[in-house]
């Protein structure tokens, strides 16, 4: 376990001196992680936030063994040192965005502010990394938006525009109090989002402090419940929910039967596993002496759809509508995405460098064709290992040869494979091999690009079977691209319909095989061969 980023030893507060709000306790905060304190209305959370920066009251009295940010002891420090710490290394989101920012200044302004008193950057520069954190938490149009106030935003987008003041100053903690109480439902998930997102890509350590359940569920590594100003239990997700021991968190997660049943599937039902919007692929085409782009040719015009964590998306379409190239460009394996792709709340197109290499292991690929998308030389325990040791460095020569087997065992194949060449095996044992491979780093999803196509009928069957398989055991989801319908309704949940480019019709299986709403889909189902008997 990493040392704490911020440790908090006995903080006691009281107001008047007799009313104690807050009474002797003790929690920690590691990088990277999001930790929630959650309780009822009064329980002392928000002044527990409060007390680790110092923005008490005048009539409340504080005492604590020890307030430590990586080691520093903050109460040691003066209000001016204090001034440096707030904002440049602990940001802080509040409840209502509307109170919180000044109506007579631009947004633009408000956040530059903090820029300039943490940074000694230029003036072109602090402008540019406004614009920057403007777009960090997707406030749309922020060159126009810059200079607007904050009556000319919505409840979400100043909500956006307090998350950018808190990121100003690149904190190594955010503590968010209540950021999504006064927002609707659907954009309290928008902010969750962002904050997953945000998070990802920067590593910061969150604290969020809250009194709802169903948002802690979906967001938190470790939970806090306080109780008239004490923490009576603390524990990681989702044991924290599955088997609360104190009757106080007992109480309160019986008080939300609703709750109850979306916990059991968390985070499933609060986010889609893989969110895509807009997506598109465009390629330049260029025509003269000085190959100027002419036109472009749109191989993928708009795309969105949802993946739910353990059900499979079927992507159909005739062959060169666009449905190879979506897939593999979702996985970045060929150039010209753009669009969002969001992947358990995080936008992927967000990342860079480690933590797009850590992401990279939750998205993985079975082609169509396994004999060429294996190296012939290399022995096939080595092509199934080659994720682990790119993926997951840290695992040893051994335990890397005992995940192999376990692997290749799970797929229907006998331990000594591993000691022989692609070309020993057949067809379907080759894409078995390569379901192996995919499947070397526990992935969220599979991207299965045409899978069974080039095996005849009954290897087909049977790599379907163990497909369906291997998504019960491990609650995998499949993008599952294929022309052929009859495979459609042996394993897909939804379908989605691809021509020349753009998805014509979605939904679910049973409704697009058996009541197709769009001409194209039904000329596809009209051209699938029937077996007729007698």
């Amino acid at each position: 376990m990493t040392n704490p980023l911020l440790s908090v030893q006995n903080l006691s507060v009281a107001f008047n001196r007799h009313h104690k709000v807050v009474d002797r306790i003790s929690f920690s905060i590691h990088p990277g992680e999001t930790f929630a304190l959650v309780g009822e209305s009064g329980s002392g959370k928000s002044i527990t936030a409060l007390s680790v920066l110092r923005l008490l009251p005048d009539n409340a009295r504080m005492a604590a063994d020890s307030i430590t940010l990586n080691g520093d002891n903050l109460p040691a420090h003066s209000e001016l040192e204090l001034c440096q710490i707030r904002g440049r290394r602990i940001g802080l989101i509040f409840q209502d965005p509307m109170s919180s920012l000044n109506p007579v200044m631009t947004v633009g302004r408000q956040i530059a502010e903090v820029i300039e008193s943490h940074f000694s950057l230029p003036k072109a520069a602090v402008r540019n990394r406004v614009l920057e954190l403007m777009r960090q938490v997707e406030i749309p149009d922020p060159e126009q938006r810059i200079n607007d106030y904050p009556h000319q935003f919505s409840g979400g987008q100043r909500q956006r525009v307090m998350i950018a003041i808190a990121l100003a100053g690149r904190p190594d903690l955010l503590i968010a109090d209540e950021p999504t109480t006064s927002l609707d439902v659907t954009i309290q998930a928008q902010i969750l989002v962002l904050l997953k997102n945000i998070q990802q890509r920067t590593g910061m350590a969150l604290w969020l402090v809250s009194h709802d359940l169903a948002l802690v569920s979906t967001l938190a590594d470790r939970v806090a419940v306080m109780q008239q100003g004490k923490i009576v239990e603390t524990g990681a997700l989702p044991d924290f929910f599955e088997q609360p021991k104190h009757p106080y968190t007992q109480k309160l997660l019986q008080a939300l039967p609703s709750m109850r049943s979306c916990l059991a599937h968390r985070p499933e039902q609060a986010l889609p596993l893989l969110k895509v919007e807009d997506f598109r692929c465009y390629y330049p085409i260029r025509k003269g002496l000085f190959r100027r782009v002419v036109d472009h040719v749109r191989a993928v015009d708009g795309v969105s759809f949802t993946i739910p964590r353990g059900k499979t998306l079927a992507l159909v379409g005739e062959s060169g509508c666009g449905k190879t190239t979506l897939g593999k460009a979702l996985l970045n394996l060929i150039p010209g995405g753009a669009g969002r792709v969001l992947l358990d709340g995080v936008d992927l197109g967000q990342l860079t460098g480690e933590a797009l290499r850590r992401k990279r292991a939750d998205m993985q690929i079975v082609f169509q064709d396994p004999f060429s998308s294996m190296n012939p030389r290399m022995l096939v325990g080595d092509i199934v290992a080659e994720g682990i040791r790119a993926l997951r460095p840290g695992t040893g020569a051994d335990a890397r040869r005992e995940q192999v087997r376990q692997l290749l065992e799970q797929v229907g194949l006998p331990a000594d494979t591993a000691e022989r060449y692609p070309h020993e095996f057949s067809g379907g044992q080759r894409q078995r091999i390569c379901i192996a491979r995919a499947l070397a780093v526990d992935p969220k999803l599979i991207v299965c690009d045409e899978p069974t196509s080039a095996l005849d009928v009954s290897v087909q069957a049977q790599i379907i079977e163990l497909l369906k398989t291997l998504q019960r055991e491990k609650n995998v989801s499949y993008l599952f691209i294929t022309h052929d319908l009859a495979v459609v309704a042996e394993i897909a949940d939804a379908v989605a319909v691809m021509h020349r480019g753009r998805i014509v019709e979605y939904g679910d299986v049973k409704q697009v095989l058996t009541a197709p709403r769009h001409d194209y889909t039904r000329k596809l189902l009209a051209a699938a061969p029937v077996l007729e008997v007698g």
